[in-house]
C-alpha cells in the first residue's frame, strides 16, 4: 500500500509495466520480509519459468531510471515539504554497515524514533570510511536539507575534528562521539586525555570553546562529556565524549541520543526486517534493490503512523505494558505488520466469514474488526 505521492511520482519515472512490477515487488518485499533475489524469483506471480523470472528481475534492477536523484530525493524533499515544516531542526545521523565483502555507507534522517535513509552507496574497500568519503556524502544530502537546521549525528567512526570543522564551515550543527585517547587543552598548553578527566558513571562535564587535538589543535570545540550512572545492576562500560557546537550539555546529550534511530533502521534492514544481508548482489543492482527496500521502508513506517493516528494498532499488535518502557512493536512494525493483516483477511476471506458465522455472539467485534481493516487498508 504505497502512500498516493509515492504512486504519482513512480508513475512519472516509470512505464506502466515497470511500474506494475514495481508495486508487484515491493508487495512481495513486505510480505516475504526479504530481499533476497532468488526467494524473490520463486515467489514472483508472473506465468514463466524460474529462469525467465530471474532475467525479469535482474533487467528491471539494471534500469537507468532506478537512480536516487529521479526516484528518491524527490519523495524525500515532497516528505520534507509535507511533514517537516520549514526551519525546523532535522538530525541526521551518518554510519555505516558492513557484512562479507560488503561496505554500505549511510545518511538517514531521524523521525518518530527511527530513521529514514537520505543517501546511501557502497564504499570500495572494508573498514572505516575516511573524511573525503563523509563530505562527499553529506553534499549529496545537505542541498535537500537548505530550508532547515541541520545537526549530523555520528559515533566514533566519525570522531574527525576534521569532519567538525567542515561541518562548522558549512553552518551545519554536529554531535560525533569522540575516541576516549583524544586529547583537550584544559589548562594554557596542559593536554589531557579525556579518559583521564575523572569522568565515572553518573557524572558529567561540559567544556566549552576549546582545543582539541594536541597534534595540528583546532579552537572552538565544544566537548560534552557523560557517563550514564549504573542502574538495576546494568553497567555502562564507557562514557560519552562528544564533540559539538550545540552549547549546553542537556542539548548535546539529548541530540546525541537521537543517533539511534539509525541502528534501529540497520536492524530493520537485516534480520529485524528485510534480511538484506542475504541479498547476494553487488554493485549497482545492491544499490537498486536498497532503493526498494527504502521505499518499502518508510511506506511500512508512513503507514504505521496513519494507524496509530486512527488508533487501530491494538488490532495489529499487543498494547505497551504499564512496566515497559517501550512498546512491543514499533511504527515500522506496526505499518509493516497491519499490510500484512489485511492481505491475509482478503486472501482468506471465505474461511474467515465461515469463522466467524460460528460465533454470532462475537458479531459486533468483527464489525469492528473489518471496519478497522477498511480503514488501515485506506491509510495509505
Amino acid at each position: 500500500m504505497l502512500p498516493t505521492f509515492y504512486q504519482t511520482h513512480l508513475q512519472k519515472q516509470l512505464t506502466q509495466a515497470q511500474f506494475i512490477l514495481l508495486t508487484i515487488l515491493l508487495n512481495l518485499i513486505q510480505s516475504e520480509k526479504q530481499v533476497r533475489l532468488e526467494r524473490l524469483v520463486r515467489v514472483f506471480p508472473y506465468p514463466i519459468t524460474t529462469e525467465s523470472r530471474r532475467r525479469k528481475l535482474q533487467r528491471f534492477l539494471d534500469l537507468p531510471q532506478l537512480t536516487l536523484a529521479l526516484i528518491w530525493f524527490p519523495l524525500i524533499t515532497y516528505w520534507l515539504t509535507t511533514y517537516c515544516p520549514i526551519g525546523q531542526r532535522l538530525s541526521i545521523a551518518i554510519d555505516r554497515s558492513q557484512w562479507g565483502c560488503i561496505n554500505l555507507f549511510t545518511l538517514a534522517l531521524i523521525w518518530q524514533k527511527r530513521a529514514i535513509p537520505l543517501y546511501w552507496c557502497l564504499l570500495p574497500k572494508l573498514g572505516n570510511s575516511n573524511l573525503e568519503e563523509q563530505t562527499l556524502a553529506l553534499q549529496q544530502v545537505l542541498p535537500l536539507l537548505k530550508e532547515y537546521k541541520v545537526i549530523v549525528l555520528g559515533d566514533r567512526e566519525f570522531c574527525s575534528v576534521d569532519l567538525g570543522n567542515w561541518l562548522k564551515t558549512m553552518g551545519v550543527s554536529f554531535c560525533l562521539r569522540l575516541k576516549k585517547n583524544h586529547c583537550l587543552e584544559t589548562e594554557n598548553l596542559i593536554w589531557q586525555r579525556l579518559d583521564q578527566l575523572g569522568i565515572i558513571p553518573g557524572t558529567s562535564l561540559y567544556f566549552q570553546g576549546i582545543r582539541v587535538r594536541k597534534t595540528r589543535p583546532v579552537a572552538g570545540f565544544d566537548i560534552a562529556c557523560k557517563w550514564k550512572r549504573n542502574y538495576q545492576g546494568i553497567k555502562v562500560k564507557d562514557a560519552w565524549f562528544i564533540l559539538t557546537d550545540l552549547g549546553s550539555l542537556p542539548v548535546a546529550i539529548a541530540a546525541y541520543k537521537k543517533r539511534m534511530g539509525i541502528e534501529e533502521m540497520f536492524r530493520d534492514y537485516k534480520t529485524g526486517g528485510y534480511n538484506i544481508e542475504g541479498t547476494g548482489l553487488k554493485g549497482e543492482r545492491l544499490i537498486k534493490i536498497i532503493l526498494l527496500m527504502a521505499i518499502a521502508y518508510s511506506s511500512a513506517i508512513f503507514q504505521g503512523k496513519e494507524i496509530q493516528k486512527k488508533q487501530l494498532q491494538k488490532y495489529i499488535s499487543r498494547s505497551k505494558e504499564p512496566r515497559k518502557k517501550y512498546r512491543r512493536r514499533s511504527t515500522f512494525g506496526i505499518g509493516q505488520d497491519g499490510e500484512q493483516w489485511v492481505n491475509y483477511l482478503a486472501q482468506h476471506s471465505e474461511l474467515v466469514q465461515e469463522l466467524m458465522k460460528l460465533t454470532r455472539n462475537k458479531r459486533r467485534f468483527y464489525q469492528q474488526g473489518i471496519r478497522a481493516a477498511t480503514l488501515i487498508r485506506s491509510s495509505s
